[in-house]
């Protein structure tokens, strides 16, 4: 919050700056005409009046004289003040260098070796032009560049680059050491394959679209970079197959991306997410989210546009479907009728997850409804609650489970585990606070939401569970039909990225939805999807 203070109380406190603002004696010497002239509006100067004209003032090139680089290091990055932003100054050939870098952020290998090779040189192999010299001549790295922009130059160095100034040159020589904290390549927890890479997407966003480029040698592979945020400066890498994506939409995403203001993304691709998609207080996921290389790369393949950002180790797909979400790797690493077993038993816990629990309790409300063969499902004794405070009782029970499992340490999740179903599904019961179906359903209703492939999907047909179950309790028949067709409008009326939502469902489209069914053999499914306006459509050469 920009300081209120007047323009006397802020001299003092800066008498020894104060000379150095554009534009201050100009201004005493405009109040001194005015005093003269009786004509002086004696209102306060604010500090608000002296910063902006600093501001003005403040130039975007590069100082040409060492000294004066290092006492704007001081002011507007904190040199000398956090131990981190690490300076070098040495004299090569003679000419005064320093180097800039942030510790922690570099190679110190790369960098040793080069002030190992500049120690070499001598007065007389610098040319007058010693910033071209040293770039084309003595610094022996890969990746060096001029930078002639301050603002670009500092963002550069906070990103891991390092920067050499040279004394009586107004640009510096960028040299690309970087070297960022990462851990080790791990296979995702929560798409884990029996068959298949054991590799996932980790934090640094180098080695994550390497992971990428080794599976996808194709030369229309497109990485486009931006940077959002004001102050976090965050990478944000667009990627996409040039001569198959839908041109209009990767113009839409790159402008929603742009247009995001924030101070910063320190959490990554979610607050992207919500920055560029903007559902508000939706629950549906209208993205889809995966930590697999090889995923990533047959939604490119596909015309689909993935989104990394720097720090996460999660790749966002875009557009998405509520069908995409159901869909897991596991699938297309067995064979097409494994794989289509495996896709109908994840689509029918998906559905016991939504449904199973607001259908059992309109059987017990309305007897009357339940089928012949169904005569056995129903409670013989309600128990001491009402079954719709059970239900929800043992909804918030598994939630506070599974963010106790989240936080429990591993050695301790097993015990964890036990104690929490001798609580619940045996003292619960002997109580009287629970009856049996309750704690059965519930937990087949959990097993679903679990075998969910998107944890984003689970979570949202949770809320749509409990929608369910208090409009079955409120209104019985009903309240339950409203609240599931409002539901399915609500979800058909939902666009990802002006693409459908419910899409092959509605609108209809036979052939996708028959993939969607049946896992198709690989050298069957020649077609992309048209759900992503691919520009081309065959996957591969028709056979003559």
């Amino acid at each position: 919050m920009t300081e209120n203070r007047t323009f006397d109380e802020s001299a003092e406190q800066n008498n020894d700056n104060r000379w150095e603002i554009p534009g201050y004696e100009e201004m005493l010497e405009e109040q001194a005409r005015e005093e003269s002239s009786g004509t002086r509006d004696w209102g306060p100067i604010h500090y608000t009046e002296i910063t902006s004209g600093l501001n003005q003032g403040r130039t975007d090139e590069i100082p040409d004289e060492l000294n004066a680089v290092l006492k704007r290091l001081e002011r507007e990055i904190g040199y000398k003040t956090s131990f981190d932003v690490t300076v070098r100054e040495m004299e090569f050939g003679g000419t005064k260098t320093a180097l800039l870098f942030m510790n922690g952020l570099v190679k110190d290998e790369v960098l040793t070796e080069v002030l190992m090779r500049l120690t070499y040189l001598h007065s007389d192999d610098v040319t007058t032009d010693a910033l071209h010299a040293f770039l084309e001549e003595f610094v022996p790295a890969s990746q060096v560049q001029i930078e002639t922009s301050w603002s670009k130059l500092l963002t550069a160095v906070l990103s891991g680059q390092t920067a050499m100034f040279l004394d009586g040159q107004a640009a510096a020589l960028m040299i690309d050491a970087k070297s960022f904290p990462s851990r080790g390549l791990e296979e995702p927890s929560l798409e884990r394959v029996v068959r298949g890479s054991r590799d996932g997407f980790g934090e640094t966003l180098m080695v994550n679209i390497s992971l990428v480029r080794r599976r996808l040698r194709d030369p229309q592979l497109r990485y486009e970079l931006l940077q959002i945020g004001e102050r976090t400066k965050t990478d944000v890498c667009i990627a996409y197959i040039d001569d198959i994506v839908d041109k209009e939409l990767l113009e839409s995403i790159k402008d929603k991306i742009k247009k995001v203001e924030l101070d910063g993304l320190p959490l990554a691709d979610k607050q992207l997410e919500e920055a560029t998609v903007n559902r508000g207080w939706y629950p549906f996921p209208l993205v889809r989210y995966t930590e697999r290389p090889d995923v990533i790369s047959q939604h490119l393949l596909e015309g689909y546009i993935a989104i990394f950002v720097d720090t996460s180790p999660s790749v966002m797909t875009l557009p998405t479907t509520y069908a995409d979400l159901c869909q897991h790797a596991e699938e297309n690493r067995q064979t097409p009728f494994i794989g289509t077993y495996l896709r109908w038993v994840r689509f029918a816990g998906i559905l016991a997850s939504l449904f199973l629990l607001p259908i059992w309790l309109l059987f017990v409300l309305h007897p009357e409804i339940k089928p012949a063969a169904l005569a056995f499902i129903g409670p013989n004794e309600t128990g001491k609650l009402p079954l719709v405070v059970q239900f929800l009782l043992a909804e918030v029970g598994v939630d506070l489970l599974r963010m106790a499992s989240v936080h429990t340490p591993t050695t301790l999740a097993t015990a964890m585990s036990l104690v929490a179903a001798i609580l619940i599904g045996d003292v619960a019961v002997k109580t009287g606070v629970f009856v049996n179906e309750v704690i059965l359903y519930m937990a087949i209703a959990a097993i679903g939401m679990f075998a969910t492939p998107s944890y984003e999907l689970g979570l949202a047909n949770r809320i749509v569970r409990l929608v369910l179950i208090i409009a079955v309790a409120a209104f019985q028949i009903p309240g339950f039909v409203v609240a599931t067709t409002i539901i399915i409008l609500t979800l058909c009326m939902q666009r990802s990225f002006n693409r459908p939502y419910l899409w092959p469902f509605i609108p209809f489209d036979g052939m996708s939805f028959l993939n969607l069914l049946v896992r198709p053999p690989v050298l069957r499914n020649r077609k992309r999807p048209n759900l992503v306006r691919p520009q081309q459509r065959d996957k591969m050469p028709t056979t003559k």
